[in-house]
């Protein structure tokens, strides 16, 4: 049994190890330049004599077109003062991408931006950077239901396996779960000339109920449709939401509503960490949301990963009752 054991995690750290460097091999020829461009980049500038840490997503928009979106103070979640925020935008010329806000211009390539002032003066250059989440590959506590681990999809209704032992969108645990924890790993795809709830959507409906969404919505506002969101209810504090390709996690908390005599008494209550940030934190859920599967009442409910025609992907996914 012990090396039945020890041959399942070893085969999962390797999932892991291998995931982790296959993103680029899952982005076809025609988008390979811009998969280069695009992602997260930080570092200090220049600015009117004093040096300020700044944070600056690259948003690939398809067709050598990117967006960027600048944070003073650090990427989201990594020191950005949540106010101050600059848009540029440009294309990519011979191999560069070059992008314009006002007067200041990026030149982006070979994992590196360059920032240029409006007098051709050199601000700074940030430097790419690949966040990874503080809870990336968290083992179940002892007790926990694992769903899925990457060696098989029979937990899951409707479970389908990808070719690299991937658990794909559209399928709902056989398992039903009151109040718990959950960890999921998710995937969105790369689709660059997509916008807006077309581009890498899924949901996490926790006990068939209330949708935690799953978007592709990198460097947008983070509202309650976009990832992090729950739908309808309440946008994210911060949008927590890595680059496409990139693997993510949710963290929930979930503490479920009360009935009694057939009457709902207290709301359910939700805290979630994207990427090992709170996003929401003791939420109350004042009822179900769109697209649920089951009605709200006393009996538990499975997690069900909505198909919204995008190629999402998930793997260790675990849920621990209390």
């Amino acid at each position: 049994m012990r090396n039945v054991v020890t041959m399942m995690a070893l085969a999962m750290l390797l999932g892991f190890l291998s995931f982790a460097y296959a993103a680029d091999e899952d982005v076809p020829a025609e988008f390979k330049e811009d998969f280069a461009i695009q992602g997260e980049y930080t570092g200090v500038l220049d600015v009117d004599g004093q040096e300020q840490k700044w944070g600056i997503q690259v948003i690939a928009l398809g067709d050598g077109k990117f967006q960027a979106v600048g944070y003073e103070g650090g990427l989201p979640g990594d020191g950005w003062n949540g106010r101050n925020k600059r848009i540029a935008e440009g294309a990519m010329r011979d191999g560069t991408a070059t992008l314009q806000e006002a007067e200041v211009t990026l030149n982006i390539s070979g994992g590196k931006l360059v920032v240029i002032g409006p007098w051709a003066d050199e601000l700074g250059t940030l430097k790419k950077v690949g966040r990874k989440s503080t809870t990336l590959g968290m083992k179940p506590p002892q007790g926990a239901s694992l769903l899925f681990d990457g060696t098989t999809a029979d937990h899951f209704k409707d479970g389908r396996m990808s070719e690299d032992g991937l658990l794909m969108e559209g399928c709902t645990s056989k398992q039903k779960f009151g109040n718990s924890k959950c960890h999921i790993e998710f995937r969105t795809p790369f689709m660059p000339k997509d916008r807006g709830q077309g581009r890498g959507n899924s949901g996490c409906y926790y006990q068939g109920r209330y949708e935690i969404q799953i978007l592709d919505s990198f460097g947008l506002e983070g509202k309650d449709n976009e990832c992090g969101g729950i739908y309808t209810v309440a946008a994210p504090k911060v949008n927590m939401c890595y680059p496409p390709l990139a693997w993510q996690t949710y963290d929930i908390d979930l503490t479920a509503a009360v009935f009694e005599d057939g009457k709902k008494v207290k709301n359910a209550r939700i805290t979630i960490r994207h990427n090992g940030i709170v996003i929401h934190k003791d939420l109350e859920l004042p009822d179900v949301t769109p697209g649920n599967v089951i009605p709200e009442g006393p009996e538990p409910g499975p997690i069900f990963l909505q198909d919204h025609g995008n190629p999402v992907r998930f793997r260790n996914i675990w849920v621990a009752e209390e």
